[in-house]
């Protein structure tokens, strides 16, 4: 009997001591952080995007991990700015480490395939930086969600901008104006343009040229040539990093001259960085469309707290990555994974219980977070399901900023203006017609 008792207590101890571990493991809550982190796409974009989403995971983790109890596991794969590994990584994500979550994704090539796949394994695909249309689009995907703006609205923001302004040009109405939109031809390039083309249609302007090329191209001189022909009064461009570049060195190279260039984000997003490797003056009084960096947003409009946020955000970032100004895919990164640990992570919790793909589907569609409530400037409410829409955040916008000897600003829309549009490119560019 004694020994009969002795065997018991030490099974007793065993099974504590296995059940310990998992006791601990119900308190990790796994994240699937999916970027590319090398390749083309890293130092467009991407990278930056995983820096904030990294500073987003630490602070959270700092105040105890989600509503207090459930520590942020990042499980990291990088996509190598190529379509086929991302679609690897990201069922590795959902098969093999099983995470309820796949966050993050910067090219549109890659979100597009990503999403259905999200759907057939019923995991939650939080889509924080790509923004083609056709990510959600007719889909009507239960899973992913986007709390990034569509590629439309890039579109039509730039185009918006010329409508605004178009007197700056010289001309007696917008009709007047000449536009040449010019792009890669992947689904990001696509939804961004076929917006430039039709808002530029309803306000009556001249479109000269409208052409696409790939991304992945080393010459841009024809393309150029014929921008040189048309005499375009300017040129909506939307491409990744090294057709960017490629594009403003040759531009310079062949003597092209319009009064006004505009990037709508990826490529022309990280403007520093841009300028460093096409020629600082190259970029000089360039436009660009993208959420605003959050330190270019006017705290004292955002909801109470949200600028004490934002200042925590840049102070870590810094801190961290050695960058005091960082670029719009650091805040989108940062702001957008804050929402879903902070905002949706916590509501799955409290209202459904658990932190399961359809608790947090379902806390998703539940969220309601007002203009100026996030770290991006914008609210939160995502389009229900039957939408043509469905999963896109229906609160979500882009900005114009110029870049003005070195220094960023908004420059549309009028009611978030920082800086007065400088039109037409003055002598300081070297595509300045005079």
């Amino acid at each position: 009997m004694k020994k009969l008792i002795a065997l018991l207590a030490i099974l007793a101890v065993a099974v504590v001591g296995m059940a310990a571990p998992a006791a601990a493991a119900d308190k990790d809550f796994k994240l699937g952080v999916l970027f590319s982190l090398t390749g083309p796409f890293a130092p467009a974009g991407a990278l930056a995007g995983y820096r904030g989403t990294m500073v987003a995971v630490d602070m959270i983790n700092a105040r105890g991990g989600i509503a207090g109890k459930y520590k942020v596991v990042p499980v990291v794969a990088d996509a190598q700015s190529n379509p086929d590994v991302a679609i690897r990584e990201g069922q590795r994500l959902m098969t093999v480490e099983k995470v309820p979550v796949v966050l993050g994704v910067f090219s549109s090539g890659i979100a597009v395939p990503l999403a259905p796949m999200a759907d057939k394994n019923k995991k939650i695909f939080w889509v924080i930086i790509a923004i083609s249309d056709k990510v959600v689009k007719d889909r009507n995907l239960k899973y992913v969600f986007r709390v990034q703006p569509m590629g439309s609205q890039w579109g039509q923001s730039t185009v918006k901008l010329l409508n605004d302004n178009f007197a700056k040009f010289g001309v007696k109405s917008a009709k007047d104006l000449k536009v040449a939109i010019i792009h890669e031809d992947g689904p990001y390039g696509t939804s961004v343009s076929s917006a430039n083309k039709a808002m530029a249609d309803k306000f009556g302007m001249k479109v000269v040229l409208n052409e696409a090329y790939s991304h992945k191209t080393k010459d841009m001189s024809s393309l150029i040539l014929k921008l040189k022909r048309t005499k375009p009064d300017a040129i909506l461009h939307t491409g990744y990093f090294p057709d960017v570049v490629l594009f403003f060195r040759q531009a310079r190279e062949l003597g092209l001259k319009t009064k006004a260039i505009e990037g709508h984000g990826a490529g022309h997003a990280n403007m520093p960085k841009l300028a460093e490797a096409a020629g600082g003056d190259l970029m000089n009084y360039c436009f660009n469309v993208d959420p605003a960096p959050a330190q270019m947003l006017d705290r004292k409009k955002l909801v109470k707290g949200t600028g004490e946020l934002i200042g925590e955000f840049l102070k870590r970032y810094e801190e961290k990555f050695k960058v005091s100004d960082p670029p719009t895919h650091a805040t989108q990164g940062f702001g957008h994974t804050w929402i879903l640990l902070n905002d949706v992570a916590p509501l799955a919790l409290k209202k459904y219980g658990d932190l399961s793909p359809e608790s947090i589907r379902k806390a998703s569609l539940d969220i309601d977070i007002p203009e100026g409530g996030t770290p991006c400037g914008y609210g939160v409410k995502f389009a229900q399901p039957g939408s043509p829409l469905s999963g896109q955040n229906l609160r979500s916008y882009p900005v114009v900023v110029q870049s003005i000897n070195g220094k960023l600003g908004i420059a549309w829309p009028a009611a978030l203006q920082t800086v007065t549009p400088v039109i037409p490119l003055p002598a300081g560019s070297p595509f300045a017609e005079k």
